[in-house]
């Protein structure tokens, strides 16, 4: 929604390279003690830190990092970035940047839209001694700045030679400049990512093919619950394709499995169509634009008043 509010033609989407494995556990621990002061809620947390993984039954015990898969480690690594990384920025945005700035940051992954190219190289620039600082790097392969925005298909055809603007992966979508064919005006795509698209429909195949003598019923009740939890997520405004094509892929993965059951099957695409219906939920977008989300207002007197 940033992207379409401010002005913004600059993107950079920026890739922290192993983040989790780099957190200097000193600088953590003084981040955590501008709010905490109960001495042993810091030593158990330093026990956390000094916790380890288990690896093929090999105990591993690094001074850096928060292990994965850890309770506590998503809660310590946003504190990280927070002191790092989101306080920083609203400190460079209000005294350096000459333009807008905007960040949406989801744990270690963050992208963040500027209106002028010199603030976000800049900002590039002042951000590699930053995270040096705090033993962090940015990936140099998978950062990058590129164009984006309201005028940027026009300004790449103009300024750069190419067709059409660039588009960046943020949270399991591609985002891309487009424009609303109802209201006519600039909106942001967003699509399910080609990778995590197959990677999904690979993971149902291997997991169809360990079922394929279970009963239809208990295939599709498990198929249900797939479909219904990827369209949760996915079932965003102007991502109807893709989740069309998901249900055909798994209708199509389950036809198969069913096909090879028996040589003798008297399975047909007539009978398949009537129990995809039967079993796979239809295709709804259950989230509203952006735009609708963030402005809701409460009518009224609230109860939470």
């Amino acid at each position: 929604m940033g992207i379409c509010r401010k002005k913004v033609d600059w993107v950079l989407d920026a890739d922290i390279r192993g983040y989790f494995d780099s957190i200097n556990h000193e600088w953590l621990m003084k981040f955590i003690e501008h709010r905490i002061s109960d001495g042993r809620i810091l030593r158990l947390i330093k026990k956390w830190l000094k916790a380890g993984v288990i690896e093929n039954d090999r105990l591993t015990v690094n001074d850096e990092g928060a292990a994965q898969g850890a309770s506590i480690s998503p809660l310590l690594s946003n504190i990280y970035l927070h002191y790092v990384l989101d306080l920083w920025v609203q400190s460079w945005r209000r005294e350096k940047a000459k333009g807008d700035v905007i960040i949406v940051r989801w744990a270690d992954d963050f992208v963040m839209g500027f209106q002028y190219r010199d603030d976000a190289e800049t900002f590039l620039k002042e951000l590699h001694e930053r995270f040096r600082q705090y033993s962090l790097e940015l990936h140099s392969e998978k950062t990058r700045l590129i164009r984006f925005g309201r005028f940027a298909s026009r300004d790449c055809k103009r300024l750069d030679g190419r067709r059409k603007a660039e588009t960046f992966n943020f949270l399991g979508f591609t985002h891309s400049c487009g424009i609303n064919n109802r209201w006519g005006k600039f909106v942001v795509n967003r699509k399910t990512m080609r990778k995590r698209f197959t990677a999904k429909l690979h993971e149902v195949k291997a997991e169809l093919r360990k079922r394929m003598h279970q009963a239809i019923s208990d295939q599709g009740s498990w198929l249900r619950s797939v479909v219904r939890g990827y369209f949760a997520y996915h079932a965003i405004p102007g991502n109807g394709d893709a989740l069309e094509a998901f249900r055909a892929g798994i209708g199509r993965l389950w036809y198969k499995i069913l096909k090879r059951r028996s040589q003798r099957t008297r399975m047909t695409w007539e009978r398949m169509y009537k129990i995809i219906a039967l079993w796979l939920p239809p295709v709804r977008i259950s989230h509203p634009w952006p735009e609708k989300r963030f402005d809701a207002m409460t009518q009224g007197r609230s109860r939470m008043r």
